[in-house]
């Protein structure tokens, strides 16, 4: 397949960094995206000739990928300056590959979320999902050798693209192809029971790089411990650990805005004061309903704490912004209720006139997460299985005062700042509320210095030098 536009260095990820919106009088308006492969994007500079490639992931996208096809590429002036082709994937496809495959069956897999005496169950409409996340993968691929110059560099991202660099490597032989995995990665008998010709399609495609990124050691011993059992080993293929930092500079400079100071104002005034007149301790948690991330067992954790420790009832409130996710899953509806029943049945339970002792927020608001990142007392982040887990580093570094850390070693996050947290099974509910009590009670001094050096590890791979030291493993990889 003919390289047709040449471009040096290329990524592939399904969601890119804008999406489209149609407004009432048919225009197209779009809106910019941030993260961490933005940032490192823009950190090569406009002169490296860089083409993101991603999905349409609504009909506004696919409008605007049909608009501009022409001409391969979106407007740059709508991008931010990106050269970004994206690709109206077939809207039936699309939804088997990314809901029907990528987040129900290797999400699960790699997070090992299955309730196993019921699911999974490997059945004819897997088979035609499953045929569908091939389709999906292979127009990515043809995209990326289409735009690819001679010897180029290829970024691929996480469980969505996991057969694109064999496709590619088929396409275009000669480029240089990484892989990125942004989860953990399921170890072997857990990995097993995808059916084995599958298992062995996802292990051969991510096999097709040249280079494999994993964010901890864990994640990356797994995935060679699935290959030595399934495919013989990892071939020529090198593997590389690269745990995703926090932007500390963007955080500071976003975290001293008026609309968070404005936050913080009413945050205060939802949390209250307490009996003596003091300010009540804050627990702070910040995150999508993800079935992972085990929002449930952590609102369990708090109530044991007040039943186990009255003493501080009325003198703490769990800030807990637990923002909706994939909620077209039905599986991800249902924890929703869940974790505002929970939520609720703990106010009725232990609420006083005066004390509320859950404020449960479901309505992103960046601002706002800042706002109670500056004011936490406590950080709770007790995921079942996470592959980094950012907010775990994100609150450390603008954290106004000095924030106890209570962080589940199931996190990849525990790798890098477990020797400064409370560390916790996130099954052990009882354990969980003992380390709430022990960080609630922490002394401010002890706090503060914890802090100062959870901030040091979670800012040392900002995104830019997290995606440049990738790129150039990639580039300095013998031909």
């Amino acid at each position: 397949m003919a390289s047709t536009h040449g471009a040096e260095v290329l990524v592939a990820s399904n969601r890119g960094p804008v999406s489209y919106e149609v407004l009432p009088d048919g225009s197209l308006n779009a809106r910019r995206g941030g993260g961490g492969l933005v940032s490192g994007l823009s950190a090569i500079g406009p002169d490296a000739g860089a083409v993101w490639v991603c999905a349409a992931l609504s009909e506004a996208d696919r409008e605007a990928a049909r608009r501009f096809e022409g001409g391969r590429r979106l407007p740059a002036e709508a991008t931010g300056g990106q050269q970004v082709r994206m690709l109206d994937i077939d809207a039936e496809v699309f939804s088997d590959a990314y809901n029907g495959i990528a987040n129900s069956v290797l999400w699960f897999v790699h997070h090992m979320l299955y309730q196993t005496p019921l699911e999974p169950v490997f059945d004819a409409e897997f088979r035609r999902r499953w045929d569908s996340y091939v389709a999906y993968n292979r127009a990515f691929a043809e995209a990326l050798a289409e735009e690819a110059a001679e010897g180029a560099a290829v970024l691929v991202q996480d469980y969505h693209l996991t057969l694109v660099p064999g496709m590619l490597r088929d396409f275009r032989p000669d480029v240089r192809i990484g892989h990125f995995s942004h989860t953990p990665w399921a170890p072997v008998e857990y990995f097993r029971m995808l059916p084995d010709d599958v298992a062995e399609q996802v292990l051969r495609g991510m096999l097709g790089a040249d280079r494999l990124g994993f964010l901890t050691q864990r994640w990356a011993d797994a995935f060679a411990g699935c290959c030595e059992a399934l495919v013989g080993g990892l071939g020529g293929t090198r593997v590389g650990v690269h745990a995703l930092g926090a932007d500390a500079e963007f955080l500071r400079e976003r975290a001293d805005r008026s609309d968070v100071k404005e936050r913080m104002l009413a945050l205060r005034e939802e949390i209250g004061v307490a009996p003596d007149g003091g300010p009540r301790k804050t627990i702070v948690r910040v995150d999508r309903t993800e079935l992972s991330k085990n929002i449930v067992r952590g609102l369990l954790a708090y109530r044991q704490l007040l039943a186990d420790h009255p003493e501080w009832r009325e003198r703490v409130v769990h800030v807990a912004f637990a923002y909706p996710s994939r909620q077209d899953l039905a599986v991800y509806r249902e924890y929703t209720d869940e974790v505002q029943r929970l939520a609720q049945e703990i106010n009725e339970e232990y609420g006083t006139p005066t004390w509320r002792p859950v404020a449960l927020h479901v309505k992103d608001d960046f601002a706002r997460s800042l706002a109670a990142y500056r004011i936490a007392d406590v950080a709770l982040v007790n995921p079942i299985r996470d592959g980094m887990n950012l907010v775990a580093k994100e609150v450390p570094v603008v954290s106004d005062s000095g924030c106890a850390l209570v962080l589940s070693r199931e996190a990849g996050a525990y790798a890098e700042l477990g020797d400064d947290a409370l560390v916790v099974n996130p099954y052990d509910v009882v354990g969980t509320a003992e380390a709430l009590h022990r960080a609630l009670g922490m002394p401010g001094a002890e706090r503060a210095e914890r802090t100062k050096r959870l901030a040091a590890a979670a800012t040392a791979l900002p995104p830019t030098r997290w995606f440049l030291d990738q790129l150039e493993q990639l580039e300095h990889l013998p031909g």
